[in-house]
């Protein structure tokens, strides 16, 4: 079967349309909105865990209050809400880019809010994995509550969450389709541009970005299932 005229609507596509910019985009926002809701998460794991019930209800107020709100929501209200209505301005209004750097930035800040509440779940079915004697047996040489989660629980708790924190980190990557919604430049909003201006290789346009973001997915669940394998606690 001759395959040249596919390769040649592959090739045409690639060089009319920058697809590996729009996908490393989705990398940043990805590799950003990581870190971010990594570490809100973590202080949100620590919320729910806590002694203190002001802090227990706090952490449970934003988790189940996050989880079911829809992420499109969120994301465009950090655009309409942080910026539009109170001005949160992140990035450098004289700058060229200022609208681009912007709208990233707060997608970033969304995307960080949201999947936050599911690190928060992940982390803390990571803690009850820790055997209650250990946090115990710390409280019982002299550490504090603080002491004895930073150094003996909450390390174990990442070690035990590892196969959760992998599916939100898939999670994260999909819905970084979302912030299409507010003019991010990522590899869904490229191809809706695509099949607006070439609706005549629409399959071939979705065949190209299907395989794009199984590149980006299929390497993290085989690493984070080998990691998890390999750092599991025999019981």
């Amino acid at each position: 079967m001759d395959l040249s005229p596919l390769s040649d609507a592959v090739g045409t596509l690639f060089s009319d349309y920058d697809v590996l910019a729009a996908f490393w985009m989705t990398v940043k926002l990805t590799g950003f909105s990581l870190v971010g809701s990594l570490v809100l998460g973590t202080l949100l794991a620590v919320m729910r865990v806590s002694p203190i019930p002001s802090l227990q209800l706090g952490g449970a107020i934003y988790v189940n209050l996050v989880r079911n709100t829809p992420l499109t929501l969120i994301i465009v209200g950090c655009s309409l809400g942080l910026y539009t209505q109170l001005g949160l301005v992140l990035a450098n209004p004289s700058s060229g880019t200022f609208i681009v750097d912007q709208n990233f930035r707060l997608a970033v800040v969304g995307l960080s809010l949201y999947h936050a509440a599911f690190v928060c779940e992940a982390l803390r079915s990571g803690v009850n994995t820790v055997p209650l004697g250990q946090a115990e047996a710390a409280r019982s040489i002299g550490l504090t509550f603080t002491q004895s989660l930073v150094l003996v629980v909450l390390p174990q708790a990442f070690r035990g969450a590892v196969a959760p924190l992998g599916n939100v980190i898939i999670a994260l990557t999909k819905n970084t389709t979302v912030a299409a919604t507010i003019g991010v430049a990522e590899a869904s909003y490229l191809m809706k541009v695509m099949i607006e201006f070439r609706p005549d290789v629409l399959f071939l346009i979705f065949g190209v970005f299907a395989l794009g973001f199984v590149c980006l997915v299929l390497p993290v669940g085989i690493l984070m299932t080998a990691l998890s394998r390999r750092l599991a606690v025999a019981r």
